[in-house]
């Protein structure tokens, strides 16, 4: 007879396979982007990228054992000291870090570092999923809202200050919780309206052209519909906005960005403007990725890969490797692993019996879905290059773990689902 404490019988096992699946995959495409054939090097020296990979899986494991055996309360309870030390070590980090790849987001030990910011995502979901758990709380109160923007932007700035611009953003996702837990679809839409703006701002050559069409909009809309002063006053100071959005573009390229996030951004316009700088990374990531046609060339056969034409192909462009070697279809199945992780998390954050669990959850989700939707997409050229790893493939301990934790966390607390007494 299973004894009610006997946790092992009570995880989700089918998310279980479906992480072990992802990290193995990942762990071979890592060893298949640094594969030298020449060196003959084993999977498992310790010496290569593949081998120190083993050494954070292993640690994983040890992680995910602690994650289970701690009490379900403890990551509620403690949910905002965590949030308080993660500040404070992201202030640190400026101080004492030390420089990665252009960014100092690395704190030192050892030989190896710890890079805080992949830790303050599943940090800031316990806190943001604790405020939402909260007695009383209500999504539609201003002060709610203006408390819950200012948990995820207090991360997102101190990030930000470290020039790493890809987890920084990551934060904006949480968004995506706040209009399931009852938020007003409206930031939402203007957010995505000012982007679709933008890029068709950059796309258009003269302004001129969108003010124009603008204007003959509102004019239609103005006469297609009744002639209240009411209703014309809101169209007019929409397109007003909107005006003002357009005009905003080229300051902010020319003015607020810096020069390597302004050219990453015209390349994603014209990948031609800088082919052997900016563009290098992009261009080369598409062509390995085209090679691969239907089926690939074979594990440990891409010639971009073992011609190190790609930057960064063990990190933030490890689905080239993926691309390459085993063509459309591997492509398609490691998607279609992703997809199904996300609709197992989305599932599992739906039937959680208190706010703090299934807010905890979809922030799991959401923070998911914006690495691995954004990491596919920069590597296709659909999206700048921001920085932003693909989860349990891209090589890192930190990365890793953060993604292990925020996984593992959500699953110990829907193992005692039924436990919780705070009903919906």
């Amino acid at each position: 007879m299973r004894r009610d404490d006997d946790i092992s019988g009570k995880l989700d096992w089918a998310t279980i396979l479906l992480y072990l699946a992802l990290v193995l995959l990942g762990w071979l495409n890592i060893y298949a982007a640094i594969y030298d054939e020449s060196a003959r090097q084993s999977i498992f020296d310790l010496s290569l990228s593949s081998g120190r990979q083993l050494m954070f899986m292993a640690a994983a494991a040890i992680i995910v054992m602690a994650i289970v055996i701690i009490d379900m309360r403890f990551y509620e309870t403690f949910a905002y000291v965590f949030y308080g030390l993660i500040l404070f070590m992201l202030i640190l980090v400026p101080i004492i870090g030390k420089e990665v790849g252009g960014n100092k987001a690395w704190i030192g030990i050892g030989s190896f570092g710890v890079q805080p910011s992949e830790f303050a995502k599943f940090i800031t979901a316990l806190a943001v999923a604790k405020y939402i758990g909260s007695v009383g709380f209500r999504m539609d109160n201003l002060r709610n809202q203006v408390v819950l923007f200012a948990l995820i932007g207090l991360p997102m700035v101190l990030i930000q200050l470290q020039k790493d611009t890809g987890t920084a953003l990551v934060f904006t996702s949480f968004v995506l919780m706040f209009y399931r837990e009852g938020m007003s679809p409206f930031l939402l839409i203007v957010g995505i309206c000012a982007a679709f703006i933008f890029i068709i701002t950059l796309l258009v050559p003269n302004p001129l052209y969108l003010h124009v069409a603008i204007g003959i909009i509102l004019i239609i809309a103005i006469l297609m519909g009744k002639k209240k002063f009411k209703r014309i006053a809101l169209l007019t100071l929409g397109a007003l906005i909107i005006v003002g959005v357009i005009e905003s573009v080229d300051y902010v390229v020319k003015d607020v960005l810096k020069p390597h996030q302004r050219n990453r951004i015209m390349v994603l316009v014209d990948p031609d403007i800088d082919p052997l700088g900016t563009g290098w990374n992009v261009t080369q990531s598409k062509i390995a990725i085209g090679s691969g046609s239907f089926a690939g060339k074979g594990f440990l056969k891409g010639t971009q890969t073992k011609f190190d034409f790609v930057p960064k192909q063990s990190t933030d462009f490890i689905f080239c490797t993926i691309g390459e070697e085993f063509g459309w279809l591997g492509s398609l199945v490691v998607i279609g692993l992703f997809v199904a992780l996300l609709l197992r998390v989305t599932f599992i954050a739906e039937r959680q019996k208190n706010r703090f669990a299934r807010a905890y959850g979809y922030s799991v989700a959401c923070i998911l879905f914006f690495h691995f939707a954004i990491n596919i997409a920069m590597t296709i050229g659909l999206f700048p290059v921001v920085g932003i790893p693909l989860p349990f493939f891209s090589y890192g301990g930190s990365s890793l773990w953060g993604f292990t934790i925020l996984l593992f966390i959500l699953l110990k607390l829907d193992a005692h689902r039924g436990q919780v007494l705070q009903r919906i």
